[in-house]
């Protein structure tokens, strides 16, 4: 019977400290996704030709500055792209001074465990 108990306990406080931390995660909280509430920026990527395209991604599961930051990390690492993200439309916005090919963008992006739902051109210029 004191095993029962003790038991159930130890599940009632799991189960309410993992409630907890997805609340949080779901409200867009900054400590989400590891990143403890510390976030460094991710400097801007200069290209080296002039931009001839951009490119839309949006993406799924982004929640927080430090999904921003990993997003970005990962598309910058791309040669010939840049990437900044917004958060609040889940989109990276890509600008690219070569052919950029999409599935490269995409599994970059997935890598990380995010889903992309959808890359659209944008005109430049």
């Amino acid at each position: 019977m004191l095993t029962t108990v003790l038991f159930v306990a130890a599940l009632a406080i799991v189960v309410f400290f993992a409630a907890r931390s997805s609340l949080k995660h779901l409200k867009g909280d900054s400590v989400c996704c590891g990143g403890e509430g510390v976030s460094f920026a991710v400097p801007t990527k200069e290209l080296d030709g002039p931009i001839i395209g951009k490119k839309i991604v949006s993406i799924e599961g982004m929640h927080c500055e430090n999904c921003k930051n990993l997003v970005e990390r990962a598309v910058n690492r791309i040669e010939g792209a840049s990437c900044t993200v917004d958060l609040k439309k889940n989109i990276a916005i890509v600008s690219y001074d070569r052919e950029l090919d999409e599935s490269s963008l995409r599994r970059a992006i997935e890598w990380i465990d995010f889903t992309v739902t959808g890359i659209e051109d944008k005109k430049v210029g």
